[in-house]
């Protein structure tokens, strides 16, 4: 019976990348955790019957969706904007978190029972999955080969997105619908 030899590697084990907090650490991965963080919202909100979940989960989507605007306006539009020279990308986005905007508005204030509750967060639903689509399958490549220090935004991205959490009068105030201006007119 023949024995097999065996060679021994003289390689020391490869070193792991050190573990990334779970929020991410560079601004890419703390932008995709928020995006996920909105759509699981959403699909509670879809599974619900209970018209007070329902109500704490829009609230809460609300929320998250206006933190996430924000951040994204101050720090990582201009930033991205600059360093892509761009001229397409971030305009249509800031158009976008302005139609967000004003859902948003027209749901604060609503109850599930109102007939027109459920049609716009459905829509707000669809028009969040696009425009997230969006960033990440246009903007967000453009952006990992940019010469952005993707660490030091998503520092800035998370310090002040706990800023606005930690302190809700910080909060763009959300624009008066139109329908409602109009009405008042």
């Amino acid at each position: 019976m023949a024995t097999a030899s065996r060679k021994t590697s003289t390689r020391a084990p490869a070193k792991r990348a050190p573990a990334r907090r779970a929020s991410g650490s560079d601004a890419l991965s703390l932008l995709r955790a928020d995006h996920r963080a909105v759509s699981e919202l959403f699909a509670q909100y879809e599974k619900s019957r209970s018209a007070t979940k329902k109500s704490e989960l829009v609230a809460q989507i609300c929320l998250e969706l206006t933190v996430h605007a924000q951040i994204e306006e101050e720090i990582f539009y201009p930033e991205v904007e600059t360093a892509l020279r761009d001229k397409e990308l971030v305009p249509e986005a800031r158009v976008e978190h302005a139609t967000l905007k004003e859902l948003i508005a027209q749901i604060k204030g609503k109850q599930p029972g109102d007939p027109m509750f459920e049609a716009r967060v459905q829509v707000l639903s669809e028009y969040v999955k696009h425009h997230v689509k969006e960033e990440q399958n246009e903007m967000f490549p453009k952006v990992r080969t940019s010469r952005l220090d993707l660490e030091d935004l998503g520092r800035r991205l998370s310090e002040r997105k706990e800023e606005l959490k930690a302190s809700p009068d910080l909060l763009e105030a959300p624009p008066v619908p139109a329908t409602r201006a109009m009405a008042e007119a």
